[in-house]
């Protein structure tokens, strides 16, 4: 059966013609464009093209941030039998740019302003590029044409010739291209994935077997629009349903977009939203901001909450079940309370997420399902269109972890190094076979007879099926690490975990080729480490000593005396903060703690400058604290006077109560190990923290680091 992207808009707009397709913000609130609209606007488009002598088969390339021209754009070179080549904003002209528009041979191309300067700087090395279309008001240069100049000229053309440009549309059939897809070429030159019309009518169809979208749906695209992930669930999905797309209000640069984000929810406020990795950890970083803004007490009774509904969730698959029943209703006291107002924020109406681009770790999962919307995980690529499988709401068809159930129809199996299929739960290459797969890579016939053997597409990813049913994504397939003993192991296993585990690591890299010990490149959260600074000064009000023990880690007593301050910096990033020679460095069961010790504008010095932090490297923030700071030539005099009077205090302090210790003579800074005094009978049983509150309550100060 002939069902083209052409076909499945006809259908769509027969049925649901006056309703609000497309929702753009235009003075001062998003406006809506009709299905019907829509495709009068798309129809001009096209038959604008033609009238410039785009003809089938010829390729047409967008580069534009979101918009309705972009989504009507492509409808209308669809209309003119055109290939669409749909291009990031993040490319750059001089090589990415260049390299996509000549191999892929492109005609025409759509064009907002704000890229409007590179298409300029390299079109003397583009001759086959005929057409420049600008989308958005902009002094034009020769051979370039407005948007609305396009259109008039498509106008034109329609009443003239509209039975014959119907009759392009109406000639296009399943295996003809629709679209040249790039993917990043990260190890050689980029791939232009060749998708055709059938490959997107039938990955729609194949996504709605598992997620359902009812016509009053709304959605906003937050994602570029040129990858096939917001292409079929972004938009594609919505015009197969009978649903409405939102854009994104475009800014004077890109930070602006970004910041139209938030607001942009609360307008549109959407039914679900496509979200990648770092969109949904910036997500969450944003509302557990708003929680900290609001105080202690609000931000304790949040991970309260969250603790008891992870707790009652589960893995999603099990949620509520068992003896879990008995949290429900404290976890609905908790979402009237607390999630219901986090929920406002995307508008009041967002019911989920559907998560692709990358692996979502389970912790994200949990949290997002905590608050009421579920970010569903899905898994896929370009080359499958991209859609292969996905969580869902539908039937209870999620799990934490999982890339969710495989669509309908589609044939997935995985394979052994030596290509044989291997049972339920064993892990191998994720091979996949349907209407979805690819036609191939443009201009490189190698690639494709490499990936696409006999109809399979093997994905190069590794991964398992569950007994019921459930795709598991374990990394690729061949970026295995080889310990120094021969076994092989996929490092985002680990990885995930490590960063599910530190709220201080932010991202993570594993690396092992045949070594005896595994290492990895961490990027630290300095968010997280600036709470942490904060944190510790809050407490100097309180006590007036500090304490470090292997209980009271994460507690941190920070406590100066009258000039004393003291900076941290937790974790497993080994660093040492240096300020001249008064360095002292702690381990502490295996990690390590470095601390700045010194009057409070040193501190205060040293905390302007600590987004210059990076790891094993210390000398930015020394080299910045100690320049930025005018320090008089008795500084150290009478510092080293100030640590005397503290650590006779501390003495006479323990000599008082009765504690006996082995201190050595001389030293500024005492250390003692806390567990030679629980060992004592009158200690029996208490914890380390106890004792160090104990130690402030009667001695006064307390400077308990544990052992060098």
């Amino acid at each position: 059966m002939k069902k083209t992207i052409i076909d499945l808009f006809e259908a769509s707009v027969r049925k649901y013609g006056a309703k609000t397709f497309l929702l753009e913000k235009r003075h001062h609130k998003f406006e809506p464009t009709t299905y019907a609209e829509t495709r009068e606007q798309a129809l001009e488009a096209g038959a604008g093209l033609a009238a410039l002598g785009i003809r089938p088969g010829d390729k047409v390339a967008i580069l534009a941030e979101g918009s309705n021209a972009w989504i009507i754009s492509e409808l209308g070179l669809f209309y003119a039998g055109a290939v669409s080549v749909p291009l990031s904003v993040k490319l750059e002209e001089s090589n990415d740019l260049l390299f996509r528009m000549r191999h892929a041979e492109v005609k025409a191309v759509f064009v907002s302003k704000h890229q409007l300067p590179k298409i300029r700087r390299i079109r003397a090395g583009l001759p086959q590029l005929e057409q420049v279309i600008v989308l958005g008001h902009i002094p034009l240069e020769s051979g370039e044409t407005a948007y609305g100049t396009l259109k008039r000229l498509g106008r034109e053309y329609l009443a003239k010739n509209k039975e014959e440009f119907m009759e392009i549309g109406q000639a296009i059939r399943n295996d003809d291209y629709a679209t040249i897809t790039y993917t990043s070429g990260t190890t050689s030159d980029p791939k232009g994935v060749i998708l055709t019309h059938r490959n997107y009518t039938a990955n729609v169809e194949q996504a709605l077997s598992r997620v359902d979208i009812p016509p009053h749906f709304r959605t906003l695209i937050i994602l570029p629009l040129d990858h096939c992930f917001a292409h079929v669930v972004g938009f594609y999905i919505m015009i197969a349903c009978g649903a409405s797309v939102a854009t994104v209000q475009i800014g004077a640069t890109p930070m602006e977009t970004l910041k139209n984000i938030p607001q942009n929810i609360r307008e549109v406020q959407p039914h679900f939203l496509l979200s990648v990795p770092a969109l949904a950890k910036n997500f969450r970083k944003n509302i557990e901001s708003s929680i900290r803004a609001k105080g202690r007490l609000t931000e304790a009774l949040f991970n309260l909450a969250l603790r008891t509904a992870y707790a009652y969730n589960s893995d999603g698959y099990g949620r509520g079940s068992g003896w879990r029943i008995v949290l429900a209703p404290v976890v609905g006291i908790f979402d009237a309370l607390l999630f219901r107002k986090v929920r406002q924020a995307f508008g009041g109406h967002l019911e989920f997420f559907v998560g692709g681009g990358a692996l979502l770790d389970a912790e994200l999962q949990r949290f997002f399902y905590a608050i009421g919307i579920p970010m569903f995980q899905g898994y896929g690529l370009s080359e499958a269109t991209p859609v292969i499988s996905t969580n869902s709401p539908k039937h209870h068809w999620h799990r934490f972890g999982s890339s969710g159930k495989i669509l309908i129809p589609l044939d997935l199996k995985i394979l052994d190094e030596e290509g044989r299929e291997v049972p339920r739960g064993q892990k191998g290459e994720i091979v996949v076979r349907g209407e979805n797969v690819m036609a191939g890579y443009w201009k490189n016939p190698g690639a494709t007879a490499e990936t696409v053997r006999d109809g399979w597409l093997h994905t190069g990813d590794m991964g398992y099926v569950s007994e019921d049913d459930f795709l598991y994504v374990l990394g690729r397939f061949k970026s295995l690490l080889i310990a120094s003993d021969g076994e092989k192991y996929s490092p985002e296993g680990m990885e995930e975990a490590i960063v599910d585990k530190s709220p201080y690591i932010d991202q993570i890299i594993v690396h092992n080729n045949q070594s005896p010990f595994t290492g990895a490149i961490v990027v630290p959260n300095r968010e997280a480490l600036r709470r942490e600074l904060e944190a510790i000064a809050a407490l100097a009000i309180k006590y007036d000593a500090f304490v470090v023990t292997d209980e009271v880690y994460e507690h941190i007593v920070y406590a100066p005396a009258e000039h004393i301050c003291m900076a941290s910096l937790p974790g497993m990033f080994e660093h040492t903060i240096t300020c001249n020679s008064l360095s002292k460095t702690y381990s502490i069961t295996g990690w390590r703690l470095g601390y700045l010790i010194g009057p409070a504008e040193v501190i205060e010095g040293a905390r302007k400058v600590h987004d210059f932090l990076t790891v094993g490297a210390a000398a930015p923030l020394q080299e910045a604290a100690v320049a930025g700071l005018e320090l008089p030539a008795s500084y150290y005099k009478d510092l080293q006077a100030l640590y005397t009077e503290k650590r006779n205090h501390f003495l006479a302090g323990l000599d008082r109560v009765g504690l006996k210790h082995n201190v050595p003579q001389g030293t500024y800074f005492v250390m003692i190990d806390i567990s030679e005094f629980l060992a004592l009978p009158q200690f029996e049983g208490w914890t380390d923290l106890e004792f160090c509150e104990w130690m402030i309550r009667e001695i006064g100060v307390a400077a308990v680091p544990g052992s060098s």
